[in-house]
C-alpha cells in the first residue's frame, strides 16, 4: 500500500514528545480505539528492540493479530517501528514517527504507515482498508496530542506476554 501520512501539532518540545514515543507501552494509550489486547514482547519497553503484539479491530479482519518492534531511533527526530500482521504474518508493516520543531515549544508529529503485501487478496484488503487506516491514525494523533498537552485520559498500560 502507498504510505498513509497524518500529522498533528503538540505544544511541547520535540525532546519531550520523543521521550514519550520511544516507550512502546505508551503507544497503547493513544491507539487503543483500534489496536487492542496489547502484550509487550519484553520487559524493557523503551528503546531499540522493544516490541508489542496487539489485535487490529478492523472490519472484516479475520487475521487480526499483528506486532511491531522499535527498529530505528534517531533522537529526537525519528522513530521507526517494523512489524508483521495478517494471515501467517505475511504482511510487512512499517510505521514512522517524525518530530519537527515548528516554533519554540511546538512540535509537529508526522506518522507514516505503510505495508508491503505480495498476495493479491492482501492487496485488495489494503485498498479497501486505506480510508479506515487513515481515519484511525488521524484520531490516534489527536489523542496523542490530548494526552501530552492536557494530560487527558490515559489507558491501561499493557503487560508483558506470558512465556
Amino acid at each position: 500500500m502507498d504510505p498513509i501520512t497524518v500529522s498533528t501539532n503538540i505544544e511541547l518540545p520535540r525532546e519531550a514528545v520523543f521521550e514519550y514515543l520511544k516507550d512502546i507501552a505508551n503507544h497503547a494509550e493513544f491507539t487503543d480505539h483500534y489496536l487492542v489486547d496489547w502484550h509487550l514482547t519484553r520487559v524493557d519497553t523503551v528503546g531499540l528492540g522493544a516490541g508489542a503484539r496487539f489485535r487490529v479491530k478492523a472490519p472484516f479482519n479475520r487475521f487480526a493479530w499483528a506486532d511491531m518492534t522499535l527498529a530505528e531511533l534517531q533522537p529526537p527526530f525519528r522513530i521507526v517501528e517494523r512489524g508483521r500482521g495478517g494471515k501467517f504474518n505475511r504482511i510487512k508493516m512499517i510505521g514512522t514517527y517524525e518530530i519537527f520543531e515548528r516554533h519554540a515549544g511546538v512540535s509537529e508529529v508526522q506518522y507514516t504507515f505503510e505495508t508491503d503485501v505480495t498476495v493479491p487478496s492482501d492487496r485488495l484488503r489494503d485498498i479497501f482498508g486505506r480510508g479506515w487506516t487513515r481515519r484511525k491514525s488521524k484520531k490516534a494523533m489527536n489523542r496523542l496530542r490530548a494526552i501530552l498537552e492536557d494530560d487527558r485520559r490515559r489507558g491501561v498500560r499493557p503487560t508483558v506476554a506470558a512465556g
